[in-house]
């Protein structure tokens, strides 16, 4: 790979402290800006690791087609490291995500399936379908499932992640907190963060509305990348010390508010991210440390109605 390939522009994002958002009395908080990464979003991270792992197992060979059930952030991420790398690409996806992320997979050159999903929302069975559906086409030995909710390798992505925090936040973290979809991201920084750092409390995140790890049990939500409707399998419970499920409104007036008040544009997942970390730097207070991410660019969603105002 060239020095200047794109995939060599994949992370070393910002790390910025809020302003305006946090009430007095409470811990900093910090936000990675994960929409720069190419395709605005951090899983460009794990796509990169999912593929370059694969071939380094030599598991994936030139002339395969790779196969993955994804609500299209993932999806997007793998189509640009697929076209970079010459490998065709099949994704399975649907309706209840944003058109603005299927016509990205495709202009990166992927072929779109599609599972319809009758009420436009991510319902428990949605996720399951897609991944069965990816499973069936992914038959036979010329293709490459990279199956994104049981594949490991995604953490081996994000634990640059958390290098990256550490070496921009050297005074030390005492929270950290992301929503969950895959879990990749939160394994792989808290790995990378409690080896260093061994008291750092590290948070997980859902949608109240779809509270599998919280309450046992899935239901429709509308934030994209996470809430899946099932244990994700890489969730390990010895890699976090808490989980909390936040409201899906309070998620998109935060995405609103992260707009207006901070200049940072994200979207639903991301303004759950916030949410959560200024209840955990209330809890905290002053002198303490919370960091968080902005998952990706809110550019994927004004589309539709997230930052109209109710």
């Amino acid at each position: 790979m060239s020095k200047h390939d794109i995939l060599n522009a994949i992370g070393n994002t910002p790390c910025v402290e809020l302003r305006h958002v946090v009430p007095d009395g409470c811990a900093r908080v910090f936000v990675k800006l994960e929409g720069q990464n190419p395709t605005g979003s951090y899983k460009d991270r794990m796509a990169k690791a999912m593929i370059e792992e694969a071939e380094r197992r030599g598991d994936l060979k030139q002339g395969m087609t790779v196969v993955e059930a994804t609500g299209g952030s993932t999806g997007s991420s793998i189509a640009l490291v697929c076209a970079i790398k010459g490998y065709a690409f099949t994704v399975v996806s649907s309706n209840a995500f944003a058109q603005e992320k299927l016509n990205t997979m495709s202009a990166f050159g992927a072929t779109v399936d599609i599972v319809h999903s009758p009420s436009g929302k991510i319902t428990p069975d949605l996720i399951p379908s897609m991944r069965e559906r990816a499973k069936y086409l992914s038959t036979g030995e010329n293709f490459y499932y990279t199956d994104q909710f049981s594949n490991s390798d995604v953490i081996v992505g994000y634990e640059g992640l958390g290098r990256e925090l550490l070496d921009q936040l050297p005074g030390g973290i005492d929270a950290f907190c992301g929503a969950v979809g895959g879990a990749g991201m939160v394994m792989g920084v808290s790995k990378v963060l409690k080896k260093e750092l061994p008291d750092c409390r590290v948070t997980v995140l859902e949608p109240a509305s779809a509270p599998v790890i919280t309450k046992g049990h899935g239901g429709r939500h509308s934030v994209e990348g996470i809430g899946i409707g099932f244990l994700p399998p890489i969730l390990d419970k010895e890699m976090y010390d808490d989980a909390l499920a936040i409201e899906e409104s309070e998620g998109r007036a935060m995405a609103r508010r992260l707009a207006k008040e901070e200049g940072i544009l994200a979207g639903t997942s991301t303004g759950l991210n916030v949410v959560a970390a200024l209840k955990i730097a209330q809890e905290l207070g002053p002198g303490k440390v919370v960091a968080t991410v902005a998952c990706d660019t809110g550019l994927k969603y004004v589309r539709g109605d997230l930052f109209i105002d109710n």
